[in-house]
C-alpha cells in the first residue's frame, strides 16, 4: 500500500521565480506538513501529473536527472521515517517525521535513539546518567549562548557517535570512555562511517570533519566533568585531527568576470551574483552578508555582528558594494540557502568562463584522495570571504587592519583562509625585488 506522501511544488509567487519543491505527508486530513528538499525550480518545469521535475528544464537550473534522483532518495528516506515511526508507535507521528526528516541518522541508529530515549523518560528525576540524554541536555543548555550555527554542529556530533553505537551493536555509556574508544571512534568515521544526505554513497568522513567531533565532544565532557555530573576522564591521547584545507579564492579579474557576466537570459541569478560579490568585497561568512539590514548600513560603512563569533566588525564599503545593497533594499531580496546559493554560484562561475582544470587533495584516514574538479565547481560561499582576505594580503594591506574587518582572531587562523599558488608567491616576490632595485646581487 502506498504511503501518504507525494512531491510536490509550492505554487505560491516568489521574487525569484523559483519554486520550492517539498514532499507533502498526510497523516490525517486534519495533520499534515511538507518536508523541504533544498530543490528550487521554475513551475513550469515542474511534472504535476508525475511529481517530478521535467526533462525540458534549462541546465542553468540544473540537471534533470540528477535532481529527480535526488527527490527520489529524499522520498524513500520519508517514507523509512514515517515506516519506522509506525513500528516505534509514536505518539505523534507528523511530529516524529518532521523532527528527523532529512534522514541523517540509520534506520538502526534511529531506533537505537528512541530506545534511550523511552529509558530517559523512566528515568523520574533520577539523575540521568545516560550519554545521549546528556548530549541532549548540553544542546539545550549552549543554545542562546553560542552563535546559531553551533547547535547544528553539536547535533552533528551527537549523530556520529549514535551510528558508532549502531555499528558497536551496544550502548556507549561514560564508563566505556577511554583511549580505546578513542581510536575506535576515529576508525570508524574515518573509513566505516556512510554520509548520509547523499544523491551516491560515501564511506568515511574527511580528516578535519573528524577532528571536528572529536573537538565537541571533548568539550561536552569537560561541561559535565565541571559541572560534577560525570566524573573525570582520562582523556589524554585524544588528538584533534587537522589538515590544511586545499581551497579557491578569486582574484579580482575573475571576481570582475562573475560581477560583468552577462545575465539577460537568467534573471533568476542575478540577486545571487550581486551576493556573491558583495561577500568578495566585505569578507563576511555567508550567514552575515547574507542578512544585511538597512539599520547595518551608515555612510559607506557597514557596521555588522558576526553571528559565529558574536564580535562586531566595522567594514569601509567600496561603491559596488554600496550600490549592490541599496539594490537589495529597494526590491527586497528575499534571504537564499546557503545549498541554493551554492548550487546557482557554481552555474554563475561557469557562465563566466570560469572553467581551468583545478587539483585539490585531502585525507581521509591515512589516505590522500586527489580531485580533480573545473575552478567554479570548486566555489562555495565561504570562497567569498577567503577571496576578500587573500586579495587584501596580496594588495600588502597590513594583516592586522585585515584581521579588524575579517573578526579572525589569531593571525595562526588568519593565515589559514590566504591560498596564494606557488606561481603566484614567486610573482610577488620578484615585484617586491624590483620595487627595492635589488633584481641584481650587490
Amino acid at each position: 500500500m502506498r504511503l501518504p506522501i507525494k512531491a510536490v511544488c509550492d505554487c505560491r509567487p516568489r521574487k525569484d521565480q523559483l519554486q520550492p519543491i517539498g514532499i507533502q505527508y498526510c497523516y490525517s486530513s486534519e495533520k499534515r506538513t511538507v518536508l523541504p528538499t533544498n530543490l528550487t525550480v521554475p513551475l513550469r518545469y515542474w511534472n504535476r501529473k508525475q511529481e517530478c521535475i521535467s526533462e525540458k528544464i534549462p541546465s542553468t537550473f540544473g540537471d534533470a536527472t540528477s535532481m529527480n534522483e535526488y527527490l527520489s532518495v529524499q522520498l524513500r528516506r520519508a517514507e523509512d521515517l514515517i515506516k519506522l515511526g509506525t513500528r516505534l508507535k509514536v505518539n505523534d507521528p507528523l511530529q516524529f517525521v518532521k523532527e528527523r526528516f532529512p534522514l541523517s541518522l540509520s534506520i538502526e541508529a534511529l531506533e537505537l535513539e528512541w530506545e534511550h530515549h523511552k529509558q530517559s523518560e523512566q528515568q523520574n528525576g533520577r539523575k540521568n546518567l545516560d550519554l545521549f540524554f546528556q548530549i541532549d541536555d548540553y544542546i539545550k543548555s549552549q543554545t542562546g549562548k553560542v552563535s546559531r550555527d553551533m547547535p547544528r554542529i553539536y547535533q552533528n556530533m551527537k549523530e556520529h557517535l549514535l551510528e558508532y553505537q549502531a555499528f558497536l551493536g551496544e550502548a556507549i555509556t561514560f564508563d566505556s570512555l577511554d583511549f580505546n574508544f578513542y581510536e575506535g571512534l576515529v576508525d570508524f568515521l574515518s573509513y566505516r562511517y556512510i554520509q548520509r544526505r547523499r544523491k551516491e554513497r560515501i564511506v568515511g568522513l574527511k580528516v578535519n570533519t573528524v577532528g571536528k567531533t572529536i573537538k565537541q565532544f571533548r568539550t561536552f565532557l569537560r561541561n559535565r566533568i565541571r559541572k560534577r555530573i560525570i566524573p573525570p576522564i582520562d582523556m589524554d591521547g585524544w588528538k584533534i585531527l587537522e589538515e590544511e584545507v586545499d581551497a579557491v579564492y578569486l582574484p579580482w579579474n575573475e571576481i570582475k568576470l562573475i560581477q560583468e557576466v552577462d545575465l539577460s537570459q537568467h534573471k533568476h541569478l542575478e540577486d545571487y551574483r550581486n551576493d556573491f560579490v558583495l561577500g568578495c568585497l566585505t569578507g563576511l561568512r555567508f550567514s552575515d552578508f547574507s542578512r544585511i539590514d538597512k539599520n547595518d548600513v551608515r555612510g559607506d560603512l557597514l557596521y555588522k555582528k558576526q553571528e559565529k563569533s558574536d564580535r562586531w566588525v566595522v567594514i569601509p564599503l567600496r561603491t559596488e558594494a554600496v550600490e549592490i545593497l541599496r539594490n537589495r533594499f529597494e526590491k527586497g531580496v528575499p534571504v537564499p540557502t546557503n545549498v541554493e546559493f551554492n548550487r546557482h554560484i557554481k552555474t554563475i562561475a561557469k557562465l563566466a568562463g570560469l572553467t581551468k582544470l583545478i587539483k585539490h587533495s585531502y585525507k581521509k584516514g591515512n589516505k590522500d584522495v586527489v580531485e580533480v574538479k573545473p575552478k567554479y565547481a570548486w566555489i562555495l560561499s565561504h570562497t567569498c570571504r577567503r577571496s576578500f582576505c587573500t586579495n587584501e594580503f596580496l594588495a600588502g594591506t597590513p594583516v592586522e587592519l585585515i584581521m579588524k574587518i575579517s573578526g579572525h582572531k589569531s593571525v595562526k587562523d588568519f593565515y589559514k583562509y590566504i591560498r596564494i599558488l606557488e606561481e603566484e608567491a614567486a610573482i610577488r616576490i620578484k615585484e617586491l625585488w624590483l620595487k627595492r632595485s635589488q633584481m641584481d646581487v650587490a
